[in-house]
């Protein structure tokens, strides 16, 4: 059910103009958490996509929550990595219409679980105008703006340009000399800054409590995956499927 938001979003606040009118679908306490803003490229390389969906689901293990624009690519990722229930998806057309369409079981998710956000009424399209807005309250919302993927001509760029009127920080990945170039050009002179460690970074905000079990103290040791799958069979995937885990070289890494 669309209802109309009638209390002010502090974090807003950043915004050149705070929006006429918002709309949203969900739950509306996630406002009230802590939350860090990631977008980027529709089409990120594979070595984003796996940054996107660690940065995202540390985070949500964290209990902080990922905004994001619900668009094809790293949004997608993103929301998908933190669970529908610790996200917030912003949207540049009336939250009636599920857009993209390739999207809508994601969007569907989020109602259901997180919070769907809009200045848009129902009914409105989006446009080029709106998904700028989108992009402003996005970055307007997170504590740090991260881009983890964007060419030289993307419309992500424009998210970093508002994070830095804003005085946010932003963050990125470190990439080979020929990709994402629109985040190395910004990287070269210094505007916005590299995560070179994961769990560093997200610990950097804010710690998670490290389970003392025998499971946890085991997969410290970075094993071999065979050995690990036979001995705790259904634990492993199920930590696996969870990205808990990862496994690298056939050696078992955890991300907790």
């Amino acid at each position: 059910m669309i209802e109309k938001i009638n209390f002010h979003i502090n974090e807003l606040n950043s915004m050149k103009k705070y929006p006429k009118e918002l709309f949203c679908i969900g739950n509306k306490n996630l406002l009230n958490k802590r939350k860090v803003s990631i977008v980027g490229s529709r089409k990120p390389n594979l070595y984003a996509q796996k940054m996107t969906h660690l940065l995202s689901q540390g985070f949500a293990q964290r209990d902080m929550v990922v905004v994001s624009g619900a668009a094809i690519g790293v949004d997608s990722i993103a929301h998908k990595a933190a669970k529908a229930e610790n996200t917030i998806a912003v949207v540049a057309n009336g939250l009636d219409i599920r857009y993209p369409a390739i999207n809508k079981k994601l969007i569907e998710e989020i109602e259901q679980n997180g919070l769907m956000l809009s200045s848009y009424k129902k009914g409105e399209k989006a446009r080029n105008y709106s998904f700028v807005q989108r992009n402003e309250i996005v970055v307007s919302l997170g504590e740090v703006l991260i881009v983890t993927y964007a060419d030289e001509k993307s419309g992500t760029l424009s998210s970093i340009n508002y994070a830095l009127k804003m005085g946010k920080k932003v963050y990125t990945i470190p990439h080979r000399l020929d990709e994402s170039i629109g985040t190395q050009k910004l990287l070269e002179k210094g505007l916005i800054e590299p995560i070179y460690c994961i769990e560093t970074f997200l610990n950097s905000f804010c710690s998670i409590e490290k389970k003392d079990d025998e499971l946890t103290n085991y997969l410290k040791t970075h094993p071999k995956y065979e050995d690990a799958i036979s001995k705790y069979a259904s634990k492993i995937f199920e930590l696996e499927l969870d990205g808990t885990i990862i496994v690298e070289n056939g050696l078992v890494k955890p991300i907790f």
